[in-house]
């Protein structure tokens, strides 16, 4: 009885020692996170894969892994981003990286951003963002301000609010329209009558823009 009480405390104390062990060693999820959170600043422009229904389609059209996209600003504190989905709004960081698929996510920032994103110039992108705030999301990707899809928003900010373009704009013939899975989306959208004139700005034009630089990409 004696050896089976001294082989319990045995196995209590190494299970303990273990666990300590993994615990030490082991780096939280949420401070990984919060490290980088940090590091974001009001302007910054964060892209994703988006899992919604036409995300395959805008891919293949644009030939790019991303399909949406916002701005981060700080809110209290914490980032939130401003988003064209259903309708117009900010959605915490948090909410908005696990709408995407894996998770994953890049975020940019304007090159000399320091200089450039003045106080009054970020108050300013704001006033001009708020306009659009509870806008519905634009399924036809029209270039007017009575609906408004994600990279447009985003580039709209930037052009009013500073005069800057990120991304040069094209038009929908521009892009790649063979695919099977984006002749079905167009064919949803518009019928026999696709807009092949209309202008449009991509995620995928803003992405590579050489005005921004990469500052962080997870995972």
């Amino acid at each position: 009885m004696r050896k089976n009480f001294f082989f319990l405390l045995f196995l209590l104390f190494t299970s303990a020692v273990i666990y300590g062990v993994f615990r030490f060693y082991e780096i939280p999820k949420s401070s990984v996170f919060s490290r980088a959170e940090n590091a974001f600043r009001n302007g910054d422009i964060i892209f994703q894969t988006s899992t919604s229904g036409q995300s395959k389609a805008i891919q293949l059209a644009t030939n790019s892994e991303y399909s949406h996209m916002g701005i981060i600003y700080i809110k209290d504190g914490q980032p939130v981003v401003y988003e064209a989905i259903q309708p117009v709004k900010l959605t915490p960081l948090n909410q908005w990286i696990e709408r995407g698929k894996k998770n994953h996510y890049v975020v940019k920032r304007l090159k000399k951003a320091s200089d450039i994103l003045t106080e009054e110039k970020l108050e300013q992108m704001k006033v001009i963002g708020q306009k659009f705030s509870g806008k519905p999301y634009d399924l036809y990707f029209e270039w007017t301000d009575e609906r408004i899809y994600c990279s447009e928003l985003v580039w709209k900010i930037y052009k009013e609010a500073l005069g800057i373009e990120i991304g040069a704009l094209q038009l929908l013939s521009d892009f790649d329209l063979s695919n099977k899975a984006v002749k079905q989306k167009l064919a949803e959208r518009y019928g026999n009558q696709i807009p092949m004139n209309e202008k449009v700005i991509s995620p995928a034009a803003m992405f590579n823009s050489d005005l921004l630089e990469t500052i962080y990409s997870h995972p």
